[in-house]
């Protein structure tokens, strides 16, 4: 059980503090409620872009990195669909130095056509490197292009074209920046060895006269059930063909999302899951293949992929994975196989709780997902699936107008 105290400024940023005096670390983590789904579907990576250039300087502070170096921290960002999160590793009597630059770049970033330009250029290169010129890099451009017509979640997070980013305009990020980055669209969580009198002292301090801003009220597209099988054929310089297939699943919330977690596990969950023993092992179809699923918070995707063995059809590949969903819709998974995964979902849980990070991230993501509290009760959740509900899922889930997939073959040349 994570112990945590949790209170609001009088601008509506939500303030959790979790208590560690076994470290002499502090941690802080500021999560915002905004992500690649909440952008302008013509103006797209933008969420992305701001993680860059929130490390440009912000209006009081022309350079983030140093003073905190100067004080022993260390510092990261990350952007997914559905948030952006913020977070400091710093010697626990160094705390403020954390408050101080966390509540500028709150504020107000240094906007510059210098800063943007920079970042811009950055950006562009990631996209260039990752999703144009590296093998396979495309895959999941196409893929969130197939499985979503609707929805925001039909592009990533460095965005949905190049030229989105590269004609970023200033007026542009600045609005992005003031409608999103704001005391009522974010938690901030404190952890480690903190008291909640010195968190609470230090958050009126430096983030209390930050105005509060407009809170941010989600009205996303809501994508309609898909209602027929969807596929893509890609030829490109690839070293070996690979198949990808994905379906529709529950929202985050929702308990069949807990289902949906622990049947990919079965599936793919280490050397003796069905899919590894089976066609890479047996079979010899696949040098490797993995079954994971992008933990949306909206309905997300679970995701089957694999590089096929040189010489293997394609047709063949996909009817032997074919063949073992068929089981998981046709036939009960043994209760040894079901709880052997909820163990490993256990020991997963105990040992990113070990973290003081991991735990502060946790809390703020579950207090954005609507309870900081519901990160006590995630194992119960776990422990409540039975076999009869893998099956029923598993029937929901492999449906075949529910499938999306993409064939990714070399090129002859």
């Amino acid at each position: 059980m994570i112990q945590f105290e949790k209170f609001t400024l009088d601008n509506g940023l939500r303030v959790i503090v979790h208590q560690d005096t076994s470290t002499p670390m502090a941690v802080m983590d500021i999560m915002y409620d905004v992500g690649a789904r909440d952008e302008d579907p013509e103006k797209t990576g933008f969420a992305h872009l701001f993680e860059h250039l929130m490390f440009g300087g912000s209006v009081n502070i022309p350079d983030y990195d140093e003073p905190l170096q100067m004080a022993g921290g260390e510092n990261n960002a990350y952007t997914t669909n559905d948030l952006t999160n913020y977070y400091i590793e710093i010697p626990a009597e160094n705390l403020e130095t954390a408050f101080w630059l966390e509540s500028d770049r709150m504020l107000s970033l240094a906007f510059s056509e210098k800063s943007l330009e920079v970042q811009r250029k950055v950006v562009c290169e990631e996209f260039k490197e990752h999703y144009l010129t590296k093998p396979y890099g495309d895959v999941w451009h196409k893929m969130r292009e197939l499985a979503y017509k609707i929805h925001p979640y039909r592009w990533m997070t460095i965005g949905k074209e190049l030229s989105h980013i590269e004609n970023a305009k200033l007026k542009d990020v600045k609005n992005f920046f003031f409608k999103h980055y704001c005391p009522i669209n974010a938690v901030m969580v404190v952890a480690g060895n903190v008291t909640v009198e010195k968190v609470k002292t230090l958050a009126e301090k430096w983030f209390g006269e930050i105005p509060s801003g407009e809170k941010y009220y989600r009205n996303l597209p809501q994508e309609p059930e898909q209602q027929e099988a969807r596929s893509l054929k890609i030829i490109s310089n690839v070293p070996l063909d690979a198949l990808y297939k994905c379906w529709h699943i529950a929202a985050r919330l929702d308990k069949r999302y807990y289902i949906a977690e622990l049947l990919s596990d079965i599936l793919s969950g280490g050397g003796s899951s069905r899919l590894y023993q089976s066609l890479v092992k047996e079979k010899q179809l696949f040098s490797n293949i993995d079954c994971h699923h992008f933990g949306s918070t909206d309905n997300g995707l679970l995701a089957i992929e694999g590089k096929l063995v040189k010489g293997v059809k394609m047709e063949d590949a996909e009817n032997a994975i074919e063949l073992e969903l068929d089981k998981m819709k046709n036939e009960l998974v043994n209760e040894t196989e079901l709880q052997k995964v909820k163990n490993k979902t256990e020991s997963m849980i105990a040992f990113e709780d070990m973290s003081v990070m991991s735990r502060a991230n946790s809390l703020a993501n579950y207090e954005l997902l609507g309870d900081a509290s519901l990160m006590n009760f995630e194992l119960e959740k776990y422990a409540s699936v039975t076999t009869e509900d893998i099956l029923q899922e598993s029937r929901t889930i492999f449906r075949k107008e529910n499938s999306n997939t993409i064939y990714y073959y070399m090129s002859e040349n």
